[in-house]
């Protein structure tokens, strides 16, 4: 343990007595408030927001010689800026009509409507019932409190089941279709 102690008595002035005074650190502190810490030597200032894209001005006595005549201070080349409201996003394209198109342009293509879907039959109508009633009957039975008794749990998970089962044994295979699957693209 002494050791420990004699390597912090040249490190730790608080742990030799001398006492800290809590409130003059504070009254230092609001003293400073607000105050910028001067620049370093030699610093450069920042360059306002305005004058970012102007080329650097050489400090005089730098580089330079001071005969020539000091050129006026203008935007780099590749900068482009543009007014508001005004700029590429505000772009918009011109409506388009049949008079754009020349003899040598097909025109714009329109698809053909969809054809219309399948009707379904009454076993896929039921199995849908089935699969998607039986859960939502389930679920009002216990939102509204409902005692659930051995015929409201049949009839929720048995149609779920029975739906389901039905759904999938009446899919499609691959082998229903008995062409030559060979064929490649068919135009």
């Amino acid at each position: 343990m002494a050791e420990h102690d004699s390597d912090r008595e040249d490190r730790e002035p608080d742990e030799k007595g001398v006492p800290f005074d809590e409130a003059a650190a504070w009254r230092a502190i609001v003293a400073g408030y607000g105050d910028e810490p001067p620049d370093p030597p030699g610093a450069r200032p920042f360059k306002p927001v305005e004058d970012l894209a102007l080329l650097e001005k050489e400090p005089p006595g730098e580089g330079a010689d001071s005969s020539e005549e000091p050129r006026p201070a203008r935007p780099l080349g590749s900068s482009i800026s543009f007014a508001p409201g005004v700029g590429p996003r505000d772009y918009t394209a011109p409506e388009s009509s049949e008079d754009d198109f020349d003899e040598d342009d097909e025109g714009h293509f329109v698809p053909p409507d969809p054809p219309p879907l399948p009707t379904a039959d009454t076993t896929a109508r039921l199995a849908w019932l089935g699969v998607a009633g039986g859960p939502v009957l389930l679920l009002v039975a216990v939102l509204l409190g409902w005692e659930m008794t051995w015929w409201l749990a049949t009839l929720g998970i048995g149609g779920f089941l029975g739906g389901f089962v039905t759904l999938v044994t009446r899919m499609r295979t691959d082998d229903d279709d008995d062409g030559d699957p060979g064929r490649g693209a068919v135009v």
